[in-house]
């Protein structure tokens, strides 16, 4: 039962992960138009103001939404079978459920009288793509996903015959979803207020422990990677209102990134919300992996540390530019767990300072994210500075307690190994010619057991999800000939940790699965 759950657990996971792997872009976006269209340095009426403008626009219609995309999102990640079928479903449930919750309010007189946003903020309700409903923010979504994936998997192979023929399948899925949204909307009208005053009071104890809820929070994030569990952790308070929410500038604005990304573009706030706290995720990224691959080298063998010093370089950079550590930290997770708990416990530490020394940046990702949100942000309301004093500062402390931990205990870290050929330290090389990466796709299927043995295929940031039917036949070892940095297996459920080249690994993966022509 247990397997059971935390298999669920994995996929909802990795479901959750699939919109969120195009927020980045948003953010990006929005975060230069922001410079673009400040007033401080950018005359209102020039050229560049307009065009910053104009493509902020198409941007915040997408953060301001991400209830609907995490819908689409969730209902298609964890769609076992005709994803595009779970996706068209989803939009319409979607939509049936902001006209039913309305209708529902308007006839049993619970509309709270309000134009916009707005004059709406604190009353429990919100308007969504022009329906004015119960505000759950993007938990609709994902609530919504959940149930239409889970209608899509029972009943998509159902099948009518003769003049009913043509209400099978996803038809017949929609068909189960009317009632099921009608009842939801309703249900979810009066039992929603629980569960915001729930979302009230966990947010208050957050508030209550201070620096030591961040100090859980940074290390949860950390630790649970091995389990791929990590996105739960961080995921709701960046985009949901456990992260935090305000109004601002007539606009609703829910999660720690977009109230952060809002009050970017708002020069007239000056001190920005406390919510930040929880985007200070990514020191450990820029700064701390530096520290404990430096305590690797230091450490390693003499003999090893030239083949070492390839290895660790590209993961460390791809880690410092774009935030991606599951290829430097899948070196040492399983050959040295003591090591990985001690890493997570300093991550969360110093994410805890950040918060006492006030350190409200946006730092999520890597270098080049930390460097577009926060410069023109500004030192006065980012207090950026005193983030990169303690991440050069953690740096220090990961390789010197690193260092301490491997000699005292002999841990067997990369390049410790007698005679080492170093075949667990697999090199991020990019793949060359056509006949290579069909001969990757054609290695990935082999040791998953074959084509037949492959139940779905997913991805995230850097790790290939793979449900299987039979465990038994995986082979690790070839997996690693084909450039995998890591492998975690969970009963029938496998994730392949590939780094910056996942996409092209996916890719190579559909085409010799068919599913890419």
């Amino acid at each position: 039962m247990r397997d059971n759950i935390l298999n669920k657990l994995q996929l909802f996971s990795k479901s959750m992960i699939g919109p969120v792997l195009f927020l980045p872009i948003v953010g990006l976006l929005i975060a230069l138009m922001s410079v673009l269209s400040n007033k401080s340095w950018i005359e209102p009426e020039s050229y560049v103001y307009i065009f910053g403008k104009y493509i902020a626009s198409m941007m915040w219609v997408i953060m301001n939404n991400l209830s609907f995309f995490f819908c689409l999102g969730i209902a298609s990640g964890m769609a076992k079978t005709r994803k595009a079928d779970a996706v068209f479903v989803a939009a319409l449930s979607y939509f049936m459920y902001l006209a039913s919750n309305n209708a529902w309010l308007q006839v049993t007189d619970l509309l709270v009288e309000g134009k916009n946003n707005s004059s709406l903020y604190g009353t429990g309700q919100v308007v969504v793509l022009g329906f004015q409903v119960i505000d759950m923010g993007v938990f609709l979504g994902i609530i919504l996903g959940v149930i239409i994936a889970s209608v899509h998997n029972k009943f998509i192979n159902k099948e009518f015959k003769g003049a009913f023929s043509i209400y099978g399948n996803s038809k017949f899925v929609l068909i189960v979803m009317i009632p099921i949204v009608a009842c939801f909307s309703i249900f979810i009208t009066y039992f929603w207020p629980i569960v915001a005053l729930g979302i009230s009071s966990l947010i208050s104890l957050m508030e209550s422990i201070g620096a030591a809820g961040v100090f859980i929070y940074g290390f949860l994030n950390r630790f649970l990677i091995p389990t791929g569990l990590h996105h739960l952790i961080w995921s709701p308070f960046v985009y949901t209102s456990i992260g935090g929410q305000m109004l601002i500038d007539g606009q609703i604005v829910i999660g720690a990134k977009p109230i952060f990304l809002a009050e970017m573009a708002d020069a007239t706030i000056t001190t920005l919300d406390s919510s930040a706290r929880f985007l200070t995720f990514g020191m450990v990224k820029i700064f701390g992996v530096a520290g404990v691959a430096y305590a690797f080298y230091k450490t390693a063998l003499p003999e090893n540390k030239q083949k070492l010093k390839v290895i660790l370089l590209p993961v460390v950079l791809v880690s410092l530019l774009v935030g991606i550590t599951e290829p430097f930290e899948f070196l040492f997770i399983f050959c040295a767990p003591l090591l990985w708990v001690i890493y997570s416990l300093i991550d969360g530490t110093f994410q805890m300072l950040a918060d006492i020394f006030n350190v409200r940046v946006c730092a999520t990702n890597g270098i080049i994210d930390f460097l577009i949100y926060n410069i023109p942000t500004g030192v006065g309301r980012t207090n950026w500075p005193v983030f990169v004093l303690l991440g050069v500062t953690e740096t220090s402390v990961m390789y010197f307690v690193s260092k301490f931990i491997i000699l005292k205990m002999k841990l067997r870290t990369p390049g410790r190994e007698e005679n080492s050929d170093s075949s667990e330290m697999i090199e991020d090389k990019p793949l060359v010619t056509t006949e290579e990466k069909a001969l990757i796709g054609q290695m990935i299927v082999s040791a998953l057991g074959g084509e037949s043995n492959i139940i779905l295929v997913e991805n995230c940031f850097s790790r290939l999800r793979v449900d299987i039917k039979d465990d038994t036949l995986i082979d690790e070892s070839k997996l690693k000939d084909t450039g995998a940095a890591g492998i975690v297996k969970k009963s029938n459920h496998i994730q392949i940790v590939y780094g910056m080249k996942i996409n092209e690994i996916r890719n190579l993966v559909d085409q010799e699965l068919g599913k890419l022509e």
